[in-house]
């Protein structure tokens, strides 16, 4: 019996992914990613919050746990940016450091809390809350000097490679 009210009250979900993928686009990448942050960010959403929050407002608090990857694109490199001087030094000018990719780890986010007025559920206040986390991530690493470390790292590489090279 305590079984049974358990499944009631809390149900198992059930997910049926669609047969059909759809491939919307492809492409050869020629990044070099030289810097990772790992990233935890609370992010707080609201909607409705005024005199009627009772029953208008949504409000939830996300704890993000995204990555920012960070690196150089070498398919942005012209035939300029590599010159071999005549006493045999290689010179290389890399395109600048940018943000590759910026996610979220859906494993280990999670909404904290979510207070609900009576007919205010919002849907898409979780996803709004998630892309502000992307950004928001995004903006720590800026902050904390990513490309900088990125620019350094790719250099690190670079040279290292030619230098193996002889």
């Amino acid at each position: 019996l305590q079984e049974q009210f358990e499944q009631i009250v809390n149900p198992t979900p059930t997910i049926l992914p669609d047969p059909i993928t759809i491939v919307h686009q492809m492409q050869d990448l020629s990044r070099l990613e030289t810097a990772s942050y790992i990233i935890e960010k609370v992010i707080t959403a609201e909607s409705g919050q005024g005199a009627f929050a009772f029953l208008f407002g949504d409000r939830l608090i996300l704890v993000a746990h995204g990555q920012v990857i960070a690196g150089v694109d070498l398919g942005k490199m012209a035939a300029g940016d590599i010159a071999v001087a005549e006493d045999g030094t290689v010179i290389v000018r890399l395109p600048p450091p940018e943000i590759l990719v910026a996610t979220l780890d859906n494993e280990k986010s999670y909404v904290y809390d979510r207070d609900t007025g009576l007919i205010g559920m919002n849907p898409s206040l979780e996803t709004m809350a998630r892309q502000a986390a992307v950004e928001e991530i995004t903006n720590a690493a800026l902050e904390d000097g990513i490309l900088e470390t990125a620019r350094r790292n790719a250099e690190t590489y670079v040279r290292q490679l030619i230098l193996s090279l002889g």
